[in-house]
């Protein structure tokens, strides 16, 4: 884990981190990108989520747009009717029952039209920095297999075997450092083994096949000062999580 902490730290933040931070860590903005974010590339989901806070950004202002509204704003994330559906349905639930706030619990959340165990336990971590929840996408999923730390069929049996198989100073950024290292480096086909801070240590269960080493040159992180005065939150968290 400390090699990857450290490795991630000059690549890109997945998609709803960087909405995180950009937003202070707001839970609405984090509830919502989450839920367009299922089985949606991340440049999709950035954009279709900065599509739809600039014409709404609290529940109150979303609830009031029609289904096809919110279709127009995400597409083209997948099953945007379905999640449009959900999205407007959530927000009409967190005004009526929760005064527009999100709630901060895994039960309240999972009640939500559309949220899951991944959506609920991100929310859990970014916005109310809940230290007991590990976040597990299929990034986290297929990685965690990968590399034999467990043996599993879902991401839901995944979640609970790190659990066990962790330790609990690592839970809150498992999503990042995994997702991150999924989407540059250890890739569903031809991961780029040779260049992989953890080879040694990994059982690389299923990989039949390596992609071509990239050796790509580090590039400069920008100053924490530079993406405002929350910016970089994140990363400073996991870079103290390493030491």
């Amino acid at each position: 884990m400390r090699a990857l902490a450290r490795a991630i730290d000059n690549l890109d933040l997945p998609a709803v981190e960087k909405i995180a931070e950009e937003s202070h860590e707001d839970p609405f903005e984090v509830l919502i990108s989450t839920m367009l974010s299922a089985q949606t590339r991340d440049p999709v989901t950035a954009a279709a989520s900065a599509r739809l806070f600039r014409v709404a950004r609290t529940p109150q202002t979303l609830a009031k747009l029609t289904a096809r509204q919110i279709q127009r704003l995400i597409y083209p994330v997948s099953f945007y009717r379905h999640k449009a559906k959900h999205v407007r349905e959530t927000c009409r639930i967190l005004v009526d029952r929760y005064g527009g706030r999100v709630p901060g619990t895994m039960e309240e959340l999972l009640a939500l039209p559309g949220v899951g165990r991944k959506t609920a336990n991100l929310v859990l971590i970014l916005s109310f920095k809940s230290l007991k929840n590990i976040c597990v996408d299929t990034h986290v999923h297929r990685i965690s297999n990968r590399l034999g730390w467990v043996t599993t069929r879902t991401p839901d049996e995944t979640e609970q075997a790190l659990y066990k198989a962790t330790h609990p100073r690592w839970w809150p950024y498992i999503n990042l450092y995994l997702v991150t290292w999924g989407q540059n480096v250890c890739r569903p086909v031809y991961p780029l083994c040779g260049d992989c801070v953890i080879y040694d240590e990994c059982a690389r269960v299923g990989v039949t096949r390596e992609g071509a080493t990239t050796a790509p040159s580090p590039r400069p992180s920008a100053p924490d000062s530079a993406r405002g005065t929350r910016a970089g939150t994140r990363r400073r968290s996991a870079r103290r999580a390493a030491v």
